[in-house]
């Protein structure tokens, strides 16, 4: 059996989603190690870049917003359980989309994910480093690559839930003859 244009054109928008994951994975990955080796932030804490941005070592032993903190052993590999689990049914629900404009946005929190995942294996914590304030106010908590591709991905993905809903078709809209309004 062969495959329909269709579907041929949907594994291909599936692979460019399966890209874009590596790809964020990868650039989370390469400024965690720059951030720790290149600028020794692990030993120097905080390099100042603007007035509103600095590099701040942080070890988030949570998830998002500091909340699940695994705090022992047994904690840590639940929370990497649980976030593989949740990763896994990004992929899953990723590898199920047809269009692009859905596709892209999972793959950007499939990469995230398992940028955080992989952080969390091999350091027990996920680092943090990206550190955006004006004076004493940080309008977010210290971030990382992934954690943006993660938060975007799901903004995107919220956006296009609520707003591009499918309007009911004009004569689905009005009753049939006969039924009273």
């Amino acid at each position: 059996m062969s495959m329909t244009v269709d579907s041929k054109l949907a594994w291909r928008r599936r692979g460019i989603g399966i890209l874009i994951a590596l790809l964020v994975f990868a650039i989370d990955q390469g400024i965690k190690i720059w951030v720790d080796r290149g600028l020794n932030l692990y030993n120097v804490r905080v390099v100042e870049v603007l007035p509103f941005f600095d590099f701040r070592w942080t070890e988030n032993y949570g998830v998002s917003l500091g909340l699940l903190t695994a705090g022992s052993v047994e904690m840590r590999f639940l929370l990497m359980l649980m976030t593989s689990a949740i990763a896994l049914f990004v992929a899953v629900w990723m590898l199920r989309e047809r269009l692009l404009a859905d596709i892209a946005p999972l793959a950007l929190v499939l990469g995230g994910a398992a940028g955080n995942i992989l952080d969390r294996w091999n350091h027990g914590f996920v680092v943090d480093y990206a550190d955006l304030h004006f004076g004493e106010f940080r309008p977010f908590l210290i971030f990382n690559f992934a954690d943006a591709a993660i938060t975007i991905g799901v903004l995107i993905i919220l956006a296009r839930s609520l707003l591009s809903r499918e309007k009911p078709q004009a004569d689905e809209a009005t009753p049939a003859s006969g039924e009273l309004n």
